[in-house]
């Protein structure tokens, strides 16, 4: 079992990743670059991270 400092800093590490997942994302967007390598691993990058997130936090449950 995680102590509640524990989980405040794991779970801050993967939301640091997921937003700048997102963030790139986003950059991506505005650049009209929907398409092709650098989206596809952005895309992915961002679904690793936001599936990392979740599922850190249903092991607590």
């Amino acid at each position: 079992m995680t102590t509640v400092e524990d989980f405040k800093v794991k779970s801050h590490e993967l939301l640091v990743e997921l937003d700048s997942a997102t963030s790139e994302m986003m950059t991506l967007i505005c650049a009209h670059q929907m398409s092709g390598a650098a989206w596809e691993e952005a895309v992915r990058r961002q679904h690793e991270a936001y599936e990392q997130w979740i599922g850190y936090l249903n092991e607590r449950s």
